[in-house]
């Protein structure tokens, strides 16, 4: 009996972990960040991003930078831009993404957001 409750026990962790590691209102549709590529001086740099080809799917499954760091980034929300590059920017967001993550920054009271994908 006790192995069958274990055994419960795994296949519910396994089942809901996907779901407990997605950002809140997230949804494969509508992924709530994207991976960027900064360089050493704050500027953007394409990731190399490996992702579903479906409609429904837009998510990136892989995303590498190469000499670059990977950084999380939000997806901006409808109707908002990404903040213009300029060279205090790119300090300010060289700053913010020492955490590996830009998720909760600001820059001028505005979200550090990325575009969606293929938007």
């Amino acid at each position: 009996m006790r192995t069958l409750s274990t055994a419960a026990a795994v296949l519910l962790a396994l089942a809901a972990g996907p779901t407990l590691s997605a950002p809140p209102g997230s949804s494969p549709m509508h992924p709530a960040t994207r991976v960027i590529c900064l360089d050493v001086g704050g500027e953007t740099r394409p990731a190399i991003c490996r992702g579903s080809s479906s409609r429904i799917d837009q998510s990136d499954t892989i995303c590498i930078c190469e000499d670059a760091q990977r950084v999380e980034a939000p997806v901006c929300d409808k109707g908002e831009r990404p903040l213009p590059e300029s060279r205090a920017f790119e300090l300010a967001r060289k700053d913010a993404a020492r955490d590996g993550t830009l998720v909760g920054d600001r820059y001028e009271g505005r979200r550090m957001c990325v575009r969606a994908r293929n938007s």
